[in-house]
């Protein structure tokens, strides 16, 4: 077979079988490949219940309650900076011995530690000069008295001898003074000196140990220890722009501790802070508390803080309510033998073995008086 031959045969195959391919091919329609419609199917109400007997479970109607509006904000536990005080080495030199320790309760006038000093020793050499020159100046000022009173001087002379005495007096007043602000006893003068607590206390800050330099001239800071009275203590709280106008000053605060939830204290807002968080909109409200002993720097803690206008709020019997999940149920009845499971906002117990409902249902609403009785029910259906 010649090469032109060739190619014509198969040309003429492939030409066979794309006709062949086009006669087999069949028309395409969208709905022959399209999947079934899907079966929509209405599921019932999951809030709606059904019980057999529906006169089993009383019914009552939400009571109307006028109470105050109440915000909520979260806080911790600092201390009053007006009620910290410093420790404070007068005397430069090192440290000798260290009688406390941080996080230790302290007694106004507790010795701390003591410091061994040149200051000291530069400080009695000094007062002993001192002393040693009114001592002179004193005798020359009672020989130029006398030498006055029978005519040896003038009273210029006189005069200047009673200056210098004066002078020397001073001079000795002086370096008296700096002994006693040293803490150092003149009549049994030491190089070491101790530091006491001013204030009674707890140290929440420690800038020393033993062997170490204290004072200004070799430690760069004079603050050993820093002291905090605890007694009474701040609750920072940040509250956000909106809510800020429902506070004001001296207004009172209850506390509840994240450490004693069983524990409610009260405060009072001592400051509201001027400047709010660019990011967060918030301003920082100050609560002083007194402690009892049971609040620590750091704590955790819920400030609620209640205001002066009231609002209309429901409430129901504590039994109505259902707990569930961190959440607050009521049921209510939705016609014929069902119940209808609403989401409340509890808020607090009331007299009577009542609850305030904030939110979820209006005064008047007719509720199931016993929700665990119905719910046991429909456990057991």
């Amino acid at each position: 077979m010649t090469r032109t031959s060739l190619l014509s045969f198969f040309a003429a195959g492939c030409l066979a079988g794309c006709l062949s391919l086009a006669g087999c091919k069949k028309e395409f329609k969208p709905s022959d490949g399209a999947p079934p419609q899907p079966e929509v199917v209405k599921a019932g109400d999951m809030s709606v219940v059904t019980v057999d007997k529906p006169d089993q479970f009383p019914i009552v109607p939400a009571e109307s309650l006028d109470a105050a509006s109440e915000l909520n904000v979260t806080g911790t536990v600092y201390p009053d900076i007006s009620r910290e005080v410093p420790v404070i080495s007068l005397a430069s030199g090192r440290v000798v011995a260290i009688k406390a320790r941080l996080d230790d309760f302290v007694h106004k006038g507790q010795l701390l530690l003591q410091v061994q000093s040149p200051d000291i020793t530069n400080a009695f050499a000094t007062y002993l000069k001192a002393l040693n020159d009114e001592q002179l100046a004193n005798k020359a000022f009672l020989r130029a008295k006398d030498l006055k009173e029978h005519g040896a001087i003038s009273e210029a002379q006189l005069e200047m001898a009673e200056d210098s005495e004066k002078d020397a007096k001073a001079n000795l007043v002086a370096a008296e003074d700096l002994l006693k602000t040293l803490g150092v006893d003149k009549s049994h003068p030491s190089s070491i000196v101790g530091v006491y607590a001013p204030i009674s206390g707890v140290i929440v800050a420690q800038n020393v140990t033993n062997a170490a330099a204290a004072g200004v001239t070799y430690a760069g800071s004079s603050s050993v220890f820093t002291i905090a009275d605890l007694s009474v203590v701040w609750i920072v709280c940040d509250v956000y722009e909106n809510d800020i106008p429902k506070l004001q000053l001296g207004q009172t605060a209850r506390i509840k501790l994240d450490a004693y939830p069983d524990r409610v204290l009260t405060g009072r807002i001592s400051d509201i802070g001027p400047v709010l968080d660019p990011t967060l909109r918030t301003a920082k409200v100050r609560v002083e508390v007194a402690n009892p002993g049971i609040l620590k720097l750091g704590m955790f803690a819920t400030a609620t803080f209640t205001g002066k206008i009231k609002q209309q709020r429901a409430s129901v019997p504590a039994s109505a309510v259902l707990h569930l999940h961190d959440r607050e149920w009521v049921f209510v009845p939705a016609g014929g033998n069902k119940f209808r499971r609403l989401e409340v906002q509890a808020g607090q117990m009331l007299p009577g073995d009542k609850q305030e409902i904030l939110s979820g249902i209006a005064a008047g609403q007719q509720v199931v008086s016993n929700v665990l009785q119905l719910e046991a029910t429909l456990e057991g259906q």
